[in-house]
């Protein structure tokens, strides 16, 4: 095995996205090594994000307000410190980012160009191009961290477990780039993104499968409300894998989602009609499609001809499955698309293991309580990627490199494809006991055969998480218990860090429940 050990005082980051990046660059002159499984601005979900990123910047709105729609958003389960925190510094990191050249759309007197999304009471999110933030805010990253001395960029290289002394602390990876290597750094930092690509109907780029959570909960970090999955309302159901976005900025200029009549039919299922929540518009998307009445976005009135210009991405998507969103319904399906749960990390990004760092939608911030505000999510990465960086500035990197760590066993594609549909038809939009319980005897029989690989770990995560919780709130939705508990309580769990990566039978009952508590408080 190849042993990679940075310099003294070099934080090693494992992610290429916008947190990853980011971070990256705040933390000069410290030296920096970024891993990244994916050459830079291929493997990312921040690449895809459409909508953009949210601030308090206009005159009208303020960060109270901005918070005060965060909390509200989150049903209950929103830390109100932590959502003051990002809205407050919100436009500072905008202005971060245009000073790294990110083009954002402006009116004509030069100032922002905002746009209205679900939940939001102002026009609050900066966007490029109609929705191509995410590419643009990446391409700017990336030409910064390429001209940036401080930084190291190491691709094709694929993390699968942490390197840890027998006293918790964290000490680097263990990774694959076609060999097997020890990457050595006395400060590491998860930026790996969430989960979607669990489910067989993602948003998020397919390897997006929960291997940073996995790999922080095998090494017995606080993991907090991983049951809370964000599924998108309007996926483009065109059959693709990844599922082509349409951005919910249409809907906020005006577009209505109808069924195959021509009939709008959200005002049926909330007040906010097409800008409720989007957990409520994402069940209603569910059960119009369910009910074979269909679901379809219709932009001919709000967008018409002007589509191309300015939702180019949409449009292209579209066109490509030969839709012209200008005169036709855009057929749609909920996508998982963003993971509220995540390792636990407190308001400068520490988890609760010595070394460990988590940034981005791997972490679990308390801001986005069980239902993430849309386009708050690139507004975390880039508010905890600075607070990371100042905090480990000045107290600087003392850590111990190195440490024990095993490689994790592979999940085989047949196994990754089983998981993917299992977790789609039961940890879905709604859900139940019946349906967890037959997830759980799904992953239970994988991890018989092919033993605890990551995937699966953080499946367990979620599926466990949501059997527990014993009431709809949020983005998660219980059939069987479809009110909302009187007490909103986050849940948190620490899994034993001994004989994760052996094989387990289906009878070892004693070992997997003392690995599967899960504590609501």
């Amino acid at each position: 095995m190849e042993t990679i050990r940075l310099p003294d005082g070099a934080v090693l980051i494992v992610g290429a996205g916008l947190a990853g990046l980011f971070l990256a660059l705040k933390l000069a002159p410290r030296p920096v090594t970024v891993v990244s499984v994916a050459p830079l601005g291929t493997g990312a979900s921040s690449a895809w994000a459409q909508g953009g990123l949210a601030a308090a910047l206009a005159p009208e709105d303020s960060p109270q307000s901005h918070a005060d729609d965060t909390i509200a958003a989150g049903a209950g389960l929103v830390d109100p410190v932590v959502a003051r925190l990002i809205a407050e510094d919100g436009p500072a990191r905008v202005r971060d980012l245009i000073a790294l050249g990110v083009p954002f759309d402006r009116k004509a007197d030069g100032s922002l160009d905002l746009s209205l999304e679900a939940a939001h009471s102002h026009p609050r999110v900066a966007r490029v191009a109609g929705d191509l933030a995410g590419r643009e805010i990446m391409a700017s990253l990336i030409r910064a961290v390429q001209t940036s001395p401080h930084i190291t960029v190491i691709e094709g290289v694929a993390a699968h477990a942490l390197l840890q002394h027998d006293d918790g602390r964290i000490g680097g990876i263990i990774a694959r780039n076609g060999r097997t290597l020890r990457i050595e750094a006395g400060e590491t930092v998860l930026a790996t993104g969430g989960s979607g690509g669990l489910f067989k109907v993602t948003t998020n780029p397919v390897q997006a499968a929960g291997q940073g959570l996995a790999m922080g909960a095998r090494a017995g970090a606080l993991v907090a409300d991983a049951e809370f999955v964000q599924f998108h309302p309007t996926a483009i159901d065109i059959g693709r894998d990844p599922a082509p976005l349409a951005t919910e900025a249409l809907r906020g200029e005006g577009a209505v989602l109808v069924n195959r009549d021509g009939t709008a039919f959200m005002a049926g299922y909330h007040h906010l009609a097409d800008l409720a929540p989007r957990d409520v518009v994402a069940r209603a998307v569910a059960s119009e499609n369910a009910s074979g009445r269909g679901a379809f976005l219709d932009c001919r009135q709000s967008v018409g001809a002007g589509f191309g210009h300015h939702f180019p991405t949409v449009h292209a998507a579209c066109l490509s499955a030969g839709i012209d969103p200008e005169v036709t319904p855009i057929p749609v399906a909920p996508a998982a698309h963003y993971h509220m749960g995540g390792l636990v990390t407190d308001m400068w990004g520490a988890t609760s293991l010595s070394g460990l760092t988590a940034i981005g939608e791997v972490s679990s911030t308390g801001v986005h309580g069980a239902n993430r505000l849309a386009s708050n999510s690139l507004l975390e990465a880039v508010v905890f990627a600075a607070r990371a960086a100042d905090r480990l500035l000045s107290t600087g990197v003392a850590g111990r490199p190195g440490g024990d760590g095993t490689m994790p066993p592979a999940l085989p594609d047949g196994g990754r494809a089983s998981l993917r549909a299992a977790m789609s038809q039961h940890a879905g939009v709604v859900r139940d006991a019946a349906g967890l319980g037959a997830l759980l005897e799904d992953i239970a029989r994988l991890e018989t055969v092919h033993g605890n690989a990551n995937e699966l770990v953080s499946a367990r995560l979620i599926a466990e998480g949501a059997l527990a919780r014993q009431e709809s709130r949020g983005g998660h939705f219980r059939a069987d218990f479809p009110g909302v508990a009187a007490k909103a309580e986050r849940s948190f769990r620490v899994l034993e860090r001994a004989g994760l990566n052996a094989p387990r039978s289906q009878g070892d009952t004693a070992s997997r429940s003392a690995a599967s508590e899960v504590h609501i408080q």
